[in-house]
């Protein structure tokens, strides 16, 4: 996941790719208003979706069933941390890790949840995370544009880490290859199927291997 020049040479290299942002500060707050939860989130240049909760994410969010209510869950690419506060205000007894490698965002979700009170929610850079953990639950908006050998090989990795009867629900556009990411992770022995479609987006339910 790092490495932006490395992975899509289309994207500015002050991308939220990126593990330092080079973009100055631009300081900014969004809401998050979901049936369950109200939320006021900090966000900053130089993440993802800075200026707003991003479509995809309320889709993921509005469709995906109750996290387990204890265990390790996994956020995977939290940015600022919407996913991750969601899956911790929903699953207040389970461990929340919040994964990525924009060490500006990571800062940001920390403090997001500190403010709300969600004291479960862990942040971790990819690199740094626990080697021994399984997650019961994985739920992303994943980094479609690093690139698809990028994409893969980071799903895998994180995917491998599905604890027995666990499952990650992914959220994708369909121009952006829902579709045949549903394929690719099926080939791969991934029972995955469409559970959620509004819009252009697909949540993806991937089991964990057998």
């Amino acid at each position: 996941m790092g490495g932006v020049r490395n992975l899509v040479t289309s994207v500015p290299v002050a991308h939220y790719f990126q593990e330092r942002p080079q973009a100055a500060g631009r300081p900014g707050v969004v809401t998050l208003v979901l049936p369950d939860l109200h939320l006021r989130l900090r966000t900053d240049s130089g993440m993802f979706s800075p200026d707003r909760i991003d479509p995809g994410t309320r889709v993921l969010l509005e469709s995906v069933p109750p996290p387990p209510a204890t265990g390790d869950l996994l956020d995977l690419g939290c940015g600022y941390g919407p996913i991750a506060l969601t899956m911790a205000s929903r699953a207040p007894e389970a461990t929340v890790w919040a994964v990525d490698v924009n060490r500006r965002a990571l800062d940001l979700c920390a403090e997001n949840a500190t403010a709300a009170g969600l004291y479960k929610v862990r942040t971790a850079h990819a690199d740094e995370m626990p080697a021994d953990v399984r997650f019961s639950a994985i739920w992303s908006n994943p980094a479609i544009r690093i690139g698809k050998t990028a994409l893969h090989d980071m799903l895998t990795r994180w995917l491998d880490r599905l604890a027995p009867g666990g499952a990650a629900y992914l959220v994708v556009q369909k121009h952006l290859g829902s579709d045949s990411l549903q394929r690719w992770l099926r080939d791969e022995g991934r029972p995955t199927a469409r559970v959620a479609s509004r819009s252009s987006y697909r949540i993806l339910k991937v089991e964990a291997k057998g």
